[in-house]
């Protein structure tokens, strides 16, 4: 697996990589992929049936997922979803990219993508931790550098820079722990 770090910076902020992720897995209908969401990624993402439902009209519309209508005897039809090609393609580079430095974009996106490289190979999860390590490392570094450059007066800056650079060290520290906690499940 390679992973581009400053080419391809993504903010997938979207539970919408998530449903092709469990869409690469396997096909499955709208209620299905929900429950998964759940199920797997229930602390990360926070999403109702009905917003999932409109993600993938939304993915269908767009043609990076095929659904395929399901009758059912005294029930209304449902939809059974798979990934098109041009959804593989979708998902395979945003697999492959490097999260924005923000917490919240560690939080939510790069654990989501780290839950499903893990499930495809643990070593692809493990990779994808170092290179966002070291992007995260990079950004501290410009961060404390301006900081440098805030005049001492500007006391409401410098307290400001110090939180975000406090908050990404933080996540490093997250994200060494990750790999320590995946390396001892391999």
């Amino acid at each position: 697996m390679t992973i581009s770090n400053e080419s391809r910076r993504t903010s997938g902020l979207s539970p919408e990589y998530a449903l092709l992720g469990f869409l690469e897995q396997s096909r499955a209908h709208g209620y299905e992929l929900h429950q998964k969401l759940l199920e797997h990624l229930g602390e990360i993402w926070h999403t109702s049936l009905s917003q999932t439902y409109n993600i993938l009209t939304r993915l269908e519309e767009q043609g990076f997922i095929q659904g395929t209508t399901q009758e059912q005897e005294k029930r209304p039809a449902k939809r059974r979803f798979h990934l098109t090609a041009a959804g593989k393609r979708r998902l395979e580079t945003w697999m492959t990219s490097i999260s924005v430095c923000s917490v919240r974009a560690i939080r939510v996106e790069f654990m989501t993508r780290l839950y499903f490289l893990y499930t495809r190979n643990p070593a692809d999860a493990l990779e994808a931790i170092q290179a966002q390590t070291v992007s995260l490392q990079t950004h501290i570094a410009r961060l404390k550098e301006r900081l440098n450059n805030i005049d001492s007066g500007q006391i409401f800056n410098c307290m400001g820079m110090s939180l975000r650079i406090r908050q990404l060290e933080v996540l490093v520290e997250s994200l060494n722990e990750c790999k320590i906690q995946m390396s001892t499940k391999q």
